[in-house]
């Protein structure tokens, strides 16, 4: 599929052409740079949490996910009990999935594991696997859902002990934060963002 024209006249990536939430997520979010260690853990475990869903149901959630993980503070994700994650999936606002909201905890762990390694944290990890180009694409069949680069994020993570970390979803959250750029070259998002970074 090719661009798609809204009733404002912008072209704009199919996947955000026929729904108000995705079309302002496309529009104000998706593609620029994404910093801070709460932004950055927050992608990695809405993208755990989107695995066998679509997108706009975990965007639908995410206010709720926000309020459940304490906008997701790494330190206040990791300290949560079982009786807590048992209480979370009874939570009627997010996906209640036992093994993605243990996931959640587990990431956040290793989270705070890695501000003391030599990486850097989890921005200097993500960031370092930056690919050298973008994807140019013409139409959505153009575009790659996972890379080189986003396998050897996936494995990186793994290796530092998180968990729904894959080359597909490691891709996607590359996509979202800006570290490849995979709008079509004919949507009005193309090129150097205006916006600001998004903490």
């Amino acid at each position: 599929m090719t661009a798609v024209i809204g009733a404002d006249g912008l072209a704009r990536c199919p996947w955000a052409g026929a729904d108000d939430l995705l079309r302002d997520y496309h529009d104000t979010e998706w593609g620029p740079p994404v910093t801070g260690e709460a932004a950055l853990f927050e992608r990695v475990s809405l993208e755990a949490f989107q695995a066998g869903l679509s997108w706009r149901t975990v965007l639908a959630k995410r206010p709720a996910f926000r309020d459940a993980f304490d906008d997701f503070n790494p330190d206040t994700v990791a300290r949560l009990t079982d009786s807590r994650i048992k209480q979370l999936t009874n939570h009627p606002g997010i996906i209640r999935n036992r093994k993605k909201i243990e996931a959640a905890r587990t990431n956040a762990r290793a989270v705070v594991r890695l501000r003391l390694h030599d990486c850097g944290g989890l921005e200097q990890l993500v960031l370092a696997h930056r690919p050298a180009t973008t994807p140019e694409p013409h139409q959505h069949t153009d575009i790659p859902t996972s890379s080189p680069e986003s396998a050897a994020l996936a494995r990186a993570l793994r290796a530092h002990g998180l968990t729904f970390v894959g080359p597909t979803g490691m891709h996607a959250l590359m996509e979202a934060t800006g570290l490849i750029n995979t709008h079509l070259l004919t949507c009005h998002r193309r090129g150097p963002s205006a916006a600001p970074p998004i903490r």
